[in-house]
């Protein structure tokens, strides 16, 4: 009989699991909604781009703790070793990314992405650091550069009691994968707030035609921020009556942006503003309290650690041909941010904060009056 009980409570504790982390079976796309007028790749997400891994720890103990890690990897070797061409561009800068300078100097990439929360930055970076001087080949690295991205999800989240630690972040890197990504209230957005609304993680991607390069952009967000929130055009915020300074609406974004188009640290830079103008587009507003970062790479050319040669001779993106690759991270991004809305749940704590999420429903019929569902 005890036995038996054991097995029931355990059913519910299931259930109860389940609900907390269901994602969305649908995204916008599959209501009909569209962003811009670019293809998507077959997933419609960061891991479109060849070789791009995500790993997600999700971290949820009661109703306190709600936080994660989501680890980004632009591919499967030994980054340290072979460098990614990198840029950060800052729409915003009241965060605490770390890694910034040596990837402004330099225009390189040697360690995975991490976003987390805004305290578990350096432990995140802490983590990084072991996992890089822990892989074969790198017995002799004395200094590298963890770039650790964050937003601020102590609403939801008992931030102060800082709950990740370096095996969450070291099992979000390990654990990354090609293929699907989860969204919503998982990784780094477990405890995020946008629009009002809950937020969390969110991908798109874009596949240009073969006559404008055959590249693909991918993008993935962390979703923690405020402004009148649109989507495909519509306004949708103010249809819903949720908007910043009718509400305190604050926060900060993180973007990521990988491609395969062949791009220096110079033209990533560029690629980077343009997933801003993404952000914009949904209707954010990078207010005073908003860490709002872009991390652009490309998997294009590796540039290695150590090398005979004086040169790196590497065939790069003329900037005539650049446009494609803009456009797609523009659509790619805003796709992203809403597809994080319409995967994310509601979510309360233990003092009673609550948020909502987006009301999907409602919000496809307003699109519908305005003719965006097609």
């Amino acid at each position: 009989m005890k036995t038996a009980f054991r097995v029931f409570l355990t059913a519910l504790l299931f259930i109860g699991c389940y609900t907390m982390h269901a994602q969305s079976t649908k995204r916008p796309r599959d209501y009909g909604i569209r962003f811009g007028v670019m293809p998507t790749g077959p997933l419609n997400a960061i891991t479109d781009v060849p070789g791009v891994r995500v790993g997600q720890v999700t971290l949820q103990e009661g109703q306190r703790v709600r936080t994660g890690v989501t680890a980004i990897l632009p591919h499967g070797g030994n980054l340290f070793q072979e460098k990614c061409p990198a840029a950060i561009y800052i729409g915003n800068g009241f965060g605490k990314l770390a890694g910034y300078t040596q990837v402004e100097e330099l225009g390189t990439l040697e360690t995975p992405i991490v976003l987390t929360n805004t305290l578990g930055v350096p432990t995140a970076a802490d983590a990084v650091i072991d996992y890089t001087l822990a892989q074969p080949g790198n017995e002799q690295v004395r200094s590298l550069n963890p770039v650790v991205g964050e937003t601020n999800d102590g609403g939801l989240n008992d931030i102060r009691s800082r709950p990740v630690t370096k095996q969450h972040v070291l099992d979000a890197i390990k654990q990354a994968k090609t293929g699907a990504v989860d969204e919503g209230n998982v990784g780094a957005g477990t405890g995020t707030v946008c629009f009002g609304f809950k937020g969390g993680i969110g991908t798109a991607s874009r596949k240009l035609p073969v006559s404008l390069g055959g590249y693909t952009v991918g993008v993935l967000v962390q979703t923690n921020f405020g402004g009148v929130l649109q989507i495909a055009g519509v306004p949708v915020g103010v249809e819903l009556g949720k908007f910043s300074f009718k509400e305190k609406l604050d926060g900060s974004c993180m973007m990521v942006v990988l491609t395969d188009a062949p791009l220096d640290a110079r033209n990533l830079k560029r690629l980077a503003k343009r997933a801003f103008m993404g952000m914009a587009r949904t209707g954010g507003i990078a207010s005073n309290g908003s860490g709002d970062y872009v991390i652009a790479v490309s998997t294009a050319n590796r540039i290695p650690n150590a090398s005979k040669s004086t040169f790196d001779e590497v065939k790069l993106l003329r900037n005539d041909e650049t446009s494609p690759c803009f456009m797609a991270a523009i659509e790619a991004t805003e796709e992203a941010i809403i597809n994080s809305l319409f995967a994310a749940r509601s979510m309360t704590t233990s003092n009673g904060y609550q948020v909502e999420q987006l009301p999907v429903e409602k919000v496809v019929d307003l699109l519908k009056k305005a003719g965006q569902v097609k």
